[in-house]
């Protein structure tokens, strides 16, 4: 026999069975998608469970180290979440790809158990949070089982399950490959043929590219479930009640009128948001019901329509986050429409044992404020701001707002409960993981105009403007110094409510050069700022707003 004739068993063994690494990458990519995508599609479709993805994000929201949280915050901003769960999708990846390399050289079960420890890993994520009790894994089981048949579905049409036995076989067998087709029995030949078959690659590929079709359009529906869905189309037909006493227009005067200052009203577009929430927690309306539960005489079950039929008062509120640096933009002042949360307290009866108030979200949230905080300040159980119903960002249904306290300790979003417990029994979310358990907005003030690091025209008058705030206490008055020079206090936008910030303005007219200013407020006890620098944890961040311009 020549070198060139192949016997007949060296006919049935084809090319060489071992596929390149990328063909294992591509079937476990392919496989975690449609799992992915179809863990997406339950929680799309099914309002109070989360996806896997975000399962495991909210894991790692909940237990990494507070330094590294406060970077993330410092560094990405509000956009700290987007970049945890792009983190998340890339290691589920990365993790994905292993499995389907494994899968492709060592056997599909390998790569079974492989999904088997993701899924394991998505479903405890999903555990403990929210009230969707045991259906929570539900999304990361149904798409570990699916991300499991994929694969298996991607190995057989590539006929890649046989690659890794194929090897063994033609390293260990030599003698029967040298046999004539004539001496194998007869019934041998088709599981030869099958155990010898070689990978088609242009079959795994189209195949692939199915899948991985299918888990984009299921990954795209279930998007606009969360986006467009029932709980976004209940919001547009809120007709909001009226306010028992609706609150008059702010006066003009607290507008200054300066370019680049904040405007007093921030626009619920701009305003700021930070929480735990990986994605906005959508609620249905015809199940949503708020709790006043724990330390009281007389539990309130209220549903969303009940909520709305007590009565409504308007409040003109600056509310803070405790992670905003000095001259940072985490602030913003709305009108909220709200019922007063002391009149609801006083009909559930407050046993006098009783001295924290816990708001608790659909996602699990917990945040706790001393009862002290309802001496007649208008803490709200809000429904709208700025005019509309709550956006989903902002916790529709319904908020707690509680003027002068950051919303760490006070401004839960989503509400399904108020507690009335101890701080000995219970601590809120933020308590555990290092924060201050009293969260009283500090007196601040922030230079909005000019920017720092830009340049002004030397001699010319350059309007240095801001705002300050000290909710609760009021601002009296706001003083600007210029490259260490004397104090000289700046006018202020008309006085109007306690509870919001107040412009401020000073005119100036630099010399040629590199300019120092700096900003500090009194508030309305007489306290000024201090200017001593203090980071944001554990109880918010202190010092003076100081920025450096250019005349030219």
């Amino acid at each position: 026999m020549s070198s060139q004739t192949k016997t007949p068993s060296q006919e049935l063994a084809g090319s060489p069975t071992r596929s390149p690494w990328w063909i294992g990458a591509i079937a476990g990519l392919a496989s975690a998608a449609a799992g992915l995508a179809i863990g997406e599609l339950i929680a799309g479709i099914w309002t109070s469970l989360e996806s896997p993805v975000v399962s495991v994000g909210n894991r790692v929201v909940d237990n990494v180290p507070r330094p590294l949280k406060t970077w993330a915050i410092e560094t990405f901003g509000t956009n700290d979440k987007a970049v945890l769960l792009g983190m998340v999708a890339l290691l589920l990846a990365l993790g994905a790809a292993l499995i389907g390399m494994l899968a492709v050289r060592r056997g599909l079960r390998f790569g079974l158990i492989g999904i088997g420890i993701f899924t394991a890993v998505g479903m405890l994520a999903s555990l403990g949070r929210g009230t969707s009790g045991l259906l929570a894994p539900l999304p990361s089981l149904v798409g570990g089982l699916v991300a499991g048949a994929a694969l298996a579905l991607l190995m057989y049409r590539g006929n890649l399950d046989f690659a890794g036995e194929q090897a063994v076989a033609g390293s260990q067998t030599q003698p029967a490959q040298a046999l004539p087709a004539q001496a194998l029995p007869a019934q041998a030949l088709p599981a030869q043929s099958m155990l010898l078959k070689a990978p088609n690659r242009r079959q795994f590929l189209g195949t692939a590219a199915g899948v991985t079709a299918g888990a984009v359009v299921i990954g795209g529906a279930a998007r606009w479930l969360r986006n467009q869905g029932a709980a976004a189309a209940e919001r547009l037909k809120i007709v909001l009640p009226r306010a028992t006493q609706p609150l008059p227009d702010p006066p003009a005067a607290v507008e200054l009128g300066v370019a680049g200052a904040a405007p007093f009203f921030t626009p619920t577009s701009e305003f700021y948001r930070i929480d735990t929430a990986l994605t906005v927690p959508r609620v249905d309306l015809s199940t949503w019901t708020l709790e006043v539960m724990g330390e009281v005489s007389t539990p309130i079950t209220l549903s969303y329509e009940q909520l709305l039929e007590r009565p409504m008062i308007e409040a003109d509120i600056t509310i803070a986050c405790v992670s905003n640096e000095v001259g940072g933009d985490l602030i913003g002042t709305a009108r909220w429409l709200g019922c007063r949360l002391d009149d609801l307290l006083k009909e559930a009866g407050v046993s006098a044992t009783a001295d924290q108030i816990v708001g608790r979200s659909v996602d699990g949230f917990t945040a706790g404020f001393p009862t002290a905080l309802l001496d007649g300040r208008d803490a709200l159980v809000a429904i709208a701001m700025n005019g509309e119903p709550l956006p989903a960002k902002h916790g529709f249904p319904a908020r707690l707002i509680v003027p002068g306290v950051y919303g760490y300790v006070s401004a839960t979003k989503w509400l399904s409960q108020i507690e009335l417990t101890t701080f000995e029994a219970f601590q809120g979310y933020w308590i555990p993981r290092g924060w201050s358990v009293d969260g009283p907005i500090k007196t601040q003030s922030r230079i909005d105009t000019p920017r720092n690091g830009s340049r002004v025209t030397a001699g010319s008058t350059v309007p240095i403007a801001g705002v300050a705030w000290a909710p609760i206490r009021g601002i009296s008055k706001v003083e600007v110094r210029i490259d260490n020079g004397e104090w000289q206090e700046a006018t202020l936008g008309e006085e109007y409510q306690a509870t919001t910030w107040r412009q401020w303005k000073l005119d100036w007219k630099p010399s040629s050069g590199e300019h120092k200013i700096a900003v500090r407020a009194t508030d309305g006890e007489g306290a000024t700022q201090t200017d001593q620098l203090a980071p944001v944890a554990p109880d918010g961040a202190t010092g003076w707003h100081t920025i450096t311009v250019y005349a030219e």
